[in-house]
């Protein structure tokens, strides 16, 4: 497994029913709220504090707003703010897309009839109205809860022990999925076992979750007693294409702009595989590699790429879009991308999975939108 930490999960208190956050943690929404709020502040002249907005990861709408009108002295109530801002806000949502693994997770749960619910600390018509965009999901959750539904919202354990009563499963029997502190705790409150898949560093959650992974792809279904997945070929696992552009590779490594809606979902993390198209207009099959550079102190992630088709091991000087297809492993903590020295195995994989039909098909729509 390649989160932190390893689930314990016994007979007795064997998954029944899963309970996921939905922003940030299936929906990539979390740079566009960013977007959002800095557009909001600089219409009042002020500046987004970036270095504080973390804390607010996760808090009810009535909260976030009392906090971020107190921060940067706004003349105004929570309910002007509201009026204000969410309509900014709206107008993103067709541009949220499923979180890797999200769709793949969803679908599996579904085809094999275990019971899932999504509980935010959003008001129920924001969460609709999100998801909308999303074929099939509002079909395929048993229960969409918003904080406006319950007496407290996270981390209150409210919205959790809502959504298992609606289920009709127990509160030890359920298995939440979330990505902000405040949920974590919440999950811990309601009694349930928790999966944490944190945007930023995992510290912080390891003492509260029962797991921590980069990334839903990470996700094994059969430690929860959960069915397993049956879509891995061989050693890949096709995934819906994720792109990226504007980047510039030294030759060694790309930094991602974690802070640009254009750029890679905070849970991309690991060795993927795809197409490289650089500035000369070439298209190359790629390993890529997503991690922390130099040392695990940092936070900031950053990219590697192979060319795996042309005879070199590395792009150098050259801007470049990337189209990642699958996913080969995450990466432990202890691992960064200058200390990945063999992956000729990861390689191999790549180079043989390109040419296989269910990763081949990418190649007949636009590799890169």
């Amino acid at each position: 497994m390649n989160g932190c930490c390893e689930p314990q999960c016994d007979v007795a208190s064997r998954i029944q029913a899963v309970i996921f956050d939905l922003d940030g943690t299936l929906l990539d929404t979390e740079k566009f709220t960013m977007s959002t709020l800095k557009e909001f502040l600089e219409n009042h002249g002020k500046v987004l504090d970036r270095e504080n907005e973390d804390k607010r990861l996760g808090m009810g709408p009535q909260e976030s707003a009392i906090d971020v009108i107190k921060e940067y002295d706004l003349p105004m109530t929570p309910q002007q703010f509201f009026d204000e801002i969410i309509p900014i806000y709206k107008e993103k949502w067709p541009k949220a897309k499923p979180l890797p693994g999200a769709n793949r997770l969803i679908s599996h749960l579904h085809k094999h009839g275990v019971p899932f619910a999504l509980a935010s600390n959003s008001k129920t018509a924001g969460v609709e109205g999100k998801i909308s965009y999303h074929e099939g999901w509002k079909e395929q959750f048993s229960v969409i809860l918003g904080s406006d539904q319950v007496k407290s919202g996270k981390p209150s354990p409210d919205l959790f022990l809502e959504a298992a009563k609606r289920m009709g499963v127990d509160a030890a029997h359920c298995l939440v999925i979330e990505d902000s502190l405040v949920g974590v705790r919440a999950a811990n409150a309601a009694g349930m076992k928790v999966v944490a898949v944190p945007p930023h560093s995992e510290a912080d959650y390891a003492s509260f979750a029962d797991s921590v992974l980069h990334s839903l792809l990470e996700f094994q279904p059969e430690l929860w007693d959960l069915p397993p997945f049956e879509d891995w070929v061989g050693s890949a696992l096709p995934i819906e294409p994720i792109y990226a552009s504007e980047l510039f590779s030294n030759g060694f490594l790309c930094e991602v702009e974690d802070d640009e809606p254009s750029g890679f979902p905070d849970q991309v993390w690991g060795l993927y595989f795809g197409w490289a198209k650089l500035n000369t207009h070439k298209v190359f099959k790629v390993l890529v590699g997503v991690g922390r550079g130099h040392c695990t102190c940092t936070a900031k992630r950053k990219i590697k790429p192979w060319i795996i088709d042309d005879g070199k091991d590395h792009i150098a000087d050259q801007h470049m879009q990337l189209s990642l297809v699958g996913f080969i492993r995450g990466l432990n903590n202890n691992e960064t991308l200058m200390g990945l020295e063999v992956v000729e195995e990861e390689k191999s994989i790549a180079r043989a999975s390109l040419d296989l039909p269910m990763f081949l098909h990418h190649t007949r729509a636009p590799l890169f939108p």
